[in-house]
């Protein structure tokens, strides 16, 4: 079959795009005091040096290096920078695996030249070449657009976890409101279609193709997210405590990004996959499966599919707390345009939703040229499918068959969960 090439490779937008790509994450550093720039403050991963090299050696690494075959820069900071940790709470710290880090400056005049490469290519290089595997479609390319801004997120759960006095984050209102009712909505029978097609979008990740329909009987959802104030009960009877709390001055406080505020009761609560699994059963429900989100957030009463919850849209503030509308949550259901057909809120942004079902490729998966350990590594049977978005996920991420996964333990996720019946 005749492989197709890009058919809307616009060269002004990708570099425009990187060019954006490059200057959040350089907001992002510029919060972080560099007096703690050789730290972890979640010991599982790497130091905040290693993204500060990972973001620019990735994007090299993969475009100019290995797919357009350009000279190295360093390849000892190529190697250093090229791949980072995928952790359970049970493996090994990374500080165990620390090496001995370059200098701030190094790091920075390296991921300088990277960027100077990288632009480049994407300016003057042929990198929409369909004799070229990682450039067909120009894959490479579009890998490296969206590899940064999931690095955004990674980077901001790691700041939260970062003592206040040591981060500059400009001061943002938080609101509380009592807690809306959330009762279960109806979700017909029908189809739910998982995935996209290889031949019908620009770019996609390995994990989404293909698409292909599954058969999603009758069941009810909760119409918002379960909400701090409807978990605090199940912890007042001995349920395990949601990572983002804080225990202070004889109640509970949470953890935002910038410090603690008292806990908002209306916000949705952020928790691991074992506790949104233990929460739900306790409390007369479950986890609902991928097909039964996709039923519920792109599905309607008269039996189609919309592209997204609220219909045919582009992704927008008007639509959800994604796309770094917010740093942190929000009461549950202030984002009313983007409910789903049925009336779902929150489908997609103010945080992850966590699904019961493991992460496992689609029939006819195939790893993608540009990054093929990229989903494989993770068919184990112990990470679990996240649909929708958080409040600092992109735009550029929120499409239907995007597919988020995690281990079920981990406990730094902007995740969150409802129940199914």
């Amino acid at each position: 079959m005749e492989t197709l090439s890009c058919p809307t490779l616009d060269r002004e937008r990708l570099i425009a795009w990187y060019r954006a790509n490059r200057a959040r994450s350089a907001e992002l550093f510029r919060w972080i005091d560099p007096s703690v720039y050789y730290e972890a403050p979640i010991a599982l991963r790497h130091p905040f040096v290693f993204y500060d090299g990972h973001i620019p050696a990735f994007s090299f690494n993969t475009l100019a290096r290995n797919a357009l075959r350009c000279p190295s820069i360093d390849r000892s900071l190529e190697n250093l920078f090229e791949r980072g940790i995928d952790p359970s709470v049970t493996g090994e710290p990374a500080a165990r695996r620390a090496l001995d880090w370059p200098a701030r400056d190094a790091v920075r005049a390296f991921a300088q030249a990277c960027d100077a490469a990288v632009l480049d290519a994407l300016a003057n290089a042929k990198i929409d070449d369909p004799s070229v595997p990682d450039l067909v479609r120009a894959e490479a390319a579009y890998t490296i657009l969206e590899h940064e801004p999931m690095h955004h997120e990674t980077l901001l759960y790691i700041v939260h976890r970062l003592d206040a006095q040591h981060k500059h984050i400009p001061a943002r209102e938080h609101r509380d409101v009592a807690p809306a009712p959330s009762d279960p909505i109806a979700i017909g029978s029908g189809t739910a279609t998982l995935g996209a097609q290889r031949d019908a979008v620009s770019f996609g990740w390995d994990n989404e193709f293909q698409a292909h329909t599954v058969a999603v009987p009758a069941f009810g959802i909760d119409r918002y997210d379960v909400s701090n104030g409807e978990y605090l009960a199940f912890v007042e009877t001995g349920g395990p405590v949601p990572p983002f709390w804080v225990r202070a001055d004889g109640g509970w406080q949470l953890r935002v990004l910038a410090g603690t505020i008292p806990l908002p009761q209306s916000w949705p609560v952020y928790a691991t996959h074992e506790q949104a699994t233990a929460f739900a059963a306790w409390s007369g429900g479950r986890l609902m499966t991928e097909a039964e989100y996709h039923r519920a957030a792109y599905g309607t009463p008269a039996g189609g599919e919309r592209p997204q919850p609220w219909g045919d849209a582009a992704p927008s503030a008007a639509y959800g707390n994604f796309d770094f509308r917010r740093f942190d949550p929000e009461p549950v259901g202030s984002s009313p345009r983007g409910a789903s057909a049925w009336g779902v809120h929150d489908l997609v942004g103010n945080g992850w939703e966590w699904t019961a079902t493991p992460f496992a490729p689609f029939d006819g998966f195939v790893p993608m040229a540009s990054y093929k350990p990229y989903s494989a590594d993770f068919f184990d049977g112990k990470h679990f499918v996240m649909k929708g978005a958080s409040p600092v996920t992109s735009r550029d991420l929120v499409r239907r068959s995007f597919r988020n996964w995690f281990y079920a333990d981990y406990p730094y996720m902007y995740a969150t969960f409802r129940r199914a019946y």
